[in-house]
């Protein structure tokens, strides 16, 4: 037995924790991010200072510390991931959001924020919420929507059995996500005889389960059924590490490939059946090939709205879907055949029982040549020289053939998402690093961080416009501190340029999306150029944080500043304007917005008929 505190026996615990896949070991937790205030100093702040073998990591805001967790594990393929420590109250609220994101993602971290006391005497206590109906709350319970797994830890005790539940679920490929234990103050500072059974290290076993053997079958025999059968490769082809696999698949039967935002970098972009992204920001060939395709295989897919062009992609009256997913839930989405199995293991065991089937020579010719088109076109945004501001098209242009095949971009939000999974041509599978399941502002810069620490020896440059930017930025700092050196683009557009482009669309004139001053008492529309924009120096404040920051004015100063940044000591920020008008096609692909019924301007109306004739085309697949 070890006499312990609870703070003290959960970080024993933590870093005694590991995980296997294919006979590899390593370590679930790289270490913990923190935040220290009075919800956590004395409890599991001093278990960490008497721990030097489980590594403290001092970050700037919560919110962030949670970014660059799931960031880490993203690049890890859902095997290692962090612990975040917060205090109780606004720290611990902050996380919120990083835990929404990693749960929609199903990305597994683990948050630890601190509690009320749990013996309540003392009550309120500082940053309580307190309520009239009910002493077993505080602002943790908020943390229950967006967690896959959620405790309170009113004992330390408890501690036994709460831990091994969350371990369960970071580890599953189905069920992982957020995980959140809230730690009472008092509690974590509390002692209990801890049997040494407890921090025995365990490895835990991430399972490549087997589909049906039946399902497999009728699988193969609609495959083999299909004219015009198109792939929709998701984010679980790389969690699987099935890229060979796919590849092999497609080497063998013939069949395109879309990809999804999660799911780029599946098949190389130059592969001749890669169709390139599909959906909303898709591009012209995987949407004119999901437009025909009479089978639909989604490989660990969600089918977002996104990929499915909210329901109007895929219009073949007789389409049928297969779903290849480790999850029920989305295995069975699109009233599929669902396939219930780990990617790679599946592909496997599909390319054997498919050995001599290849599809219909002119569907493989048709898709050979929209991929050509495609490159054809991507070459042709990148040759765009706009001016006086460059366009964003041509700005990712100059990153992706600039820059190292080795290294990784990472983007969230925006406009600058769908411009990169339509136009980035990913060279590795991590070469294309979206946050897009949230696609949540401000996960750029402490994402990056999360990735550099994966893979230190690959430049990792971040692509984000002023307002993501503008939402969380400290983590700057913490990758000076640490010495890892990320490279931030920053593409100054004066506003939302993504919700501009929207509203305008929505006959709303891209009201209140540029960064001025207020005229006649109301922010301007985009069509009133006589304003006054707001002075702000973000690449001062860049410096400020203690990166290098290089200015541009034009396209050859942004490929000049690439390749110096390549030479800089520290994060650099790399900052030009561009043009936020000039933007890049939709092909064939439309989102549903809905535009407001009734309106007094004609450009609303007009807006309206237009979303209703596309609203026309949604489809039910029952």
């Amino acid at each position: 037995m070890q006499r312990l505190t609870m703070a003290q026996a959960l970080i024993k615990f933590l870093k005694n924790q590991y995980t296997e896949r294919d006979g590899a070991e390593r370590p679930l937790f790289a270490g913990i991010f923190g935040i220290f205030g009075h919800g956590c100093v004395a409890g599991v702040g001093q278990a960490l200072m008497q721990n030097k073998d489980f590594r403290y990591y001092q970050t700037r805001n919560e919110q962030a510390m949670v970014h660059t967790s799931i960031a880490y594990a993203k690049v890890k393929n859902r095997l290692q991931t962090f612990a975040c420590l917060s205090s109780i109250g606004p720290g611990a609220t902050n996380m919120v959001t990083g835990a929404a994101t990693a749960t929609i993602n199903h990305i597994p971290v683990l948050l630890l924020p601190g509690d009320i006391f749990a013996r309540r005497n003392v009550a309120p206590v500082l940053q309580q919420l307190e309520s009239e109906h009910s002493q077993d709350i505080s602002v943790n319970d908020c943390f229950k929507p967006v967690s896959r797994y959620w405790d309170r830890l009113n004992r330390p005790d408890q501690l036994l059995l709460a831990l091994p539940e969350a371990m369960r679920v970071l580890t599953s490929p189905i069920d992982t996500g957020a995980v959140t234990l809230a730690l009472p103050q008092d509690v974590q500072t509390e002692a209990w005889e801890y049997p040494d059974e407890f921090f025995a290290k365990r490895v835990w076993h991430v399972p490549r389960n087997r589909a049906d053997a039946a399902v497999l079958k009728k699988a193969v025999e609609w495959i083999k059924a299909s004219k015009k059968p198109l792939i929709v490769a998701g984010g679980g082809t790389i969690y699987s590490e099935a890229m060979e696999t796919l590849k092999a698949l497609v080497d063998a039967t013939g069949i395109p490939v879309g990809e999804t935002m999660a799911g780029k970098g599946s098949l190389r972009y130059d592969h001749p059946l890669n169709a390139g992204a599909i959906g909303v920001t898709g591009a012209s060939a995987a949407n004119v090939l999901a437009k025909e395709a009479d089978l639909v295989i989604g490989i660990g897919t969600r089918y977002t709205d996104f990929t499915t062009a909210s329901k109007t992609a895929f219009q073949n009256p007789n389409v049928r879907f297969v779903n290849i997913n480790v999850g029920e839930f989305d295995a069975f989405k699109h009233a599929a055949l669902p396939v219930l199995g780990d990617a790679k293991v599946t592909l496997e065991e599909l390319t054997g029982m498919l050995k001599g089937h290849r599809v219909d020579a002119a569907h493989e010719a048709q898709a050979k040549s929209l991929h050509d088109a495609w490159e054809k076109e991507v070459d042709r945004i990148y040759a765009i020289r706009h001016t006086p501001l460059p366009s964003q098209g041509e700005l990712v242009g100059a990153v992706n053939e600039t820059t190292s095949p080795e290294s990784i971009m990472v983007c969230a939000a925006g406009s600058l998402p769908g411009d990169l999974h339509k136009l980035w041509r990913s060279r590795h599978t991590k070469q294309f690093h979206l946050e897009y399941g949230y696609s949540c502002m401000g996960y750029e810069i402490a994402g990056a961080l999360g990735i550099k620490m994966a893979c230190p020896d690959r430049d990792v440059y971040v692509m984000q416009g002023d307002g993501g930017y503008l939402m969380l930025n400290a983590e700057i700092v913490t990758s000076i501190q640490e010495g890892h050196k990320i490279i931030i683009l920053l593409f100054e557009n004066f506003g939302y340029k993504s919700i501009g482009s929207l509203s305008r669309s929505l006959g709303q004139q891209g009201f209140a999306t540029r960064y001025v001053y207020p005229k006649d008492g109301a922010l301007p529309s985009d069509k009133d150029e006589q304003v006054e924009p707001v002075p702000v120096d973000l690449a001062a404040n860049a410096a400020s944080l203690g990166a290098h920051v290089i200015r541009c004015k034009s396209y050859e100063d942004f490929v000049a500043a690439l390749k110096a940044a390549q030479t800089t000591d520290r994060t650099t920020m790399i900052y030009i304007q561009n043009d936020r008008y000039v933007e890049v096609p939709g092909y064939d692909s439309w989102w549903d917005v809905a535009v407001a019924e009734v309106s007094e301007m004609d450009t609303v109306r007009e807006a309206r008929k237009n979303w209703e004739k596309m609203r026309a085309k949604e489809r039910y697949f029952l």
